[in-house]
């Protein structure tokens, strides 16, 4: 089993990240390109690995200028959405350029992230959320951004790999109803996660 926990060792320093910042940024999205579901015309789940949340790190510490000796606040931060085996981590994003239309649709979608499901066949897993920050206000106003995970069991994972089941990305919140058909390309790349 691959180790799934991201060490100081996983991090190369920043002057070494900037000699192969472009190449490394190509890579990955390439990589990301069959992680990404689209559900409905505004939200994107980006599902997460090791890899991605290694990029994630070392791309704030180059910009930010972090140092190796402050970086395990980012450890910190980063390791609970690399998935540990048996869940598929996301990173739900709301994404609406315009700021007024943003806002407004936001107001209207609070508890989203408690809507987020994949469907297997006619099985539903529904998502458990990051609670460490209030992603819905007391007024009612979602995040634009939301951190998912996915439990899995044994069974559930056999049912993800078997070809036969439809595999559905769905939220199913009063104002955003939507489904979305998972390829099997990406398929093929989520199940990665479960080895």
């Amino acid at each position: 089993m691959k180790k799934r926990i991201i060490s100081l060792e996983d991090i190369i320093s920043n002057e070494e990240y900037g000699n192969i910042r472009s190449s490394k940024r190509r890579e990955m999205i390439e990589f990301k390109k069959f992680r990404r579901i689209d559900v409905g015309p505004v939200a994107s789940l980006y599902f997460e690995s090791k890899d991605t949340m290694i990029y994630q790190i070392q791309e704030m510490a180059y910009v930010e200028k972090i140092t190796r000796e402050e970086l395990d606040e980012e450890l910190a931060s980063y390791n609970p959405l690399v998935p540990n085996g048996r869940e598929l981590t996301a990173t739900m994003m709301i994404e609406i350029d315009d700021p007024l239309r943003r806002k407004n649709f936001l107001s209207r979608l609070g508890g989203v992230e408690e809507k987020v499901k994949i469907v297997i066949g006619d099985i539903e897993i529904y998502a458990d959320y990051e609670k460490d920050v209030d992603r819905t206000t007391s007024q009612g106003k979602a995040s634009a951004v939301h951190f998912l995970h996915f439990k899995f069991n044994d069974e559930l994972v056999e049912a993800f790999n078997n070809k036969e089941n439809i595999i559905q990305i769905g939220i199913d919140h009063e104002a955003y109803g939507h489904l979305s058909i998972v390829s099997d390309r990406v398929r093929e790349e989520l199940a990665k996660e479960f080895i």
